[in-house]
């Protein structure tokens, strides 16, 4: 979420604050830097839309009461350990509880015009909560203690959705959010593509890191543009034939041992297949026909021993513009 500045004037009503914790510095007799926090209130414009309360160490919401042309509150790396005492804020579009300590979706349903909700990096460990956010566009839940996905298939306007870094072991119950453009599955632990049939608008599908070995059940995603499965257990490309439109794909970290079926991918500018088993030449060669090719990554494959090879890569490819980390040209 972008940062966030007050806006308004102030009202005739007594002026909203907020308690928070602001650190004074000190040495000791050692040389060694200390900081003592004092408790302060921070005054809050009542008639903000947007407010930005990062980093200030708030242990509860409240305070809000007055504060009903809110549209956007931030309050990013806190120790708040529920969400409460907003229900009020009706108005608001964006709500970022990244980096808290909360346990449980809960208290949310009067807020139907949120747009944007970012409870990612907490401990929540179940999908819920959500019946009457039916104008939800984002979901962040990353990095948090999920290990099914439940209760989102309602939320036919959701456009991206964020399930990175959870033990989620399957893809499933999200056959409804045809709208989506954006999924993101990585770190977690699931071990078969499946259930995506519906999802025809994705562009970007991201399965990094998961226990993926074969790449299946894409047919219909006609419309990606980005797919990322990096750092699975993936030995053979395939399966891609009506992925036409893929613009970067990210094979990197695999067990793939030769580069096959991808040159109907006509559109493909990003290559990545770097720490794979690639020891053959000729495997390389067929890239040749992959004219709008810009980057290649191919080191950590057993022929990067060959000493000519980059200047191999150039002839093969010789409009590449990138090569690994280095330009081409």
């Amino acid at each position: 979420m972008d940062s966030i500045e007050n806006k308004g004037t102030n009202g005739n009503a007594e002026t909203p604050k907020v308690k928070k914790e602001e650190g004074t510095e000190g040495v000791d007799e050692n040389g060694v830097k200390y900081i003592i926090y004092e408790e302060n209130s921070v005054e809050i414009n009542e008639n903000a839309e947007e407010l930005d309360l990062n980093h200030q160490r708030l242990d509860k919401l409240e305070n809000f009461e007055h504060m009903l042309n809110l549209r956007s509150l931030c309050l990013r790396w806190n120790h708040i350990k529920k969400i409460e005492n907003i229900q009020m804020l009706v108005s608001l579009n964006e709500l970022d509880l990244y980096d808290n300590q909360i346990t449980k979706i809960e208290n949310l349903s009067s807020l139907i015009n949120l747009k944007v909700l970012d409870l990612s990096f907490n401990r929540i460990k179940e999908i819920e909560g959500l019946e009457h956010l039916i104008n939800l566009e984002k979901l962040y839940l990353s990095s948090n203690r999920i290990t099914k996905i439940t209760n989102v298939n309602h939320l036919l306007n959701l456009q991206m959705l964020e399930l990175g870094d959870n033990k989620i072991k399957t893809i499933e119950n999200i056959d409804c959010l045809t709208g989506l453009t954006e999924l993101y599955f990585g770190k977690n632990k699931v071990n078969k593509i499946q259930n995506l049939d519906t999802l025809i608008n994705l562009k970007i599908l991201s399965l990094q890191n998961n226990s993926l070995t074969k790449i299946e059940n894409l047919n219909k995603l006609t419309s990606l543009d980005e797919l990322y499965l990096s750092e699975n257990r993936i030995t053979v490309i395939e399966n891609l034939e009506d992925n036409i439109n893929l613009g970067t794909l990210d094979l990197s970290m695999n067990k793939i041992s030769k580069i096959e079926n991808i040159t109907h991918l006509q559109k493909l500018t990003e290559l990545w297949i770097n720490d794979n088993k690639i020891n053959d030449w000729n495997s390389v060669q067929i890239l040749e026909h992959m004219k709008k090719l810009e980057t290649i990554y191919l080191e950590h494959n057993p022929l990067i021993k060959d000493s000519a090879y980059r200047r191999k890569i150039k002839l093969i490819m010789p409009w590449i513009a990138q090569i690994d980390a280095t330009l081409a040209r």
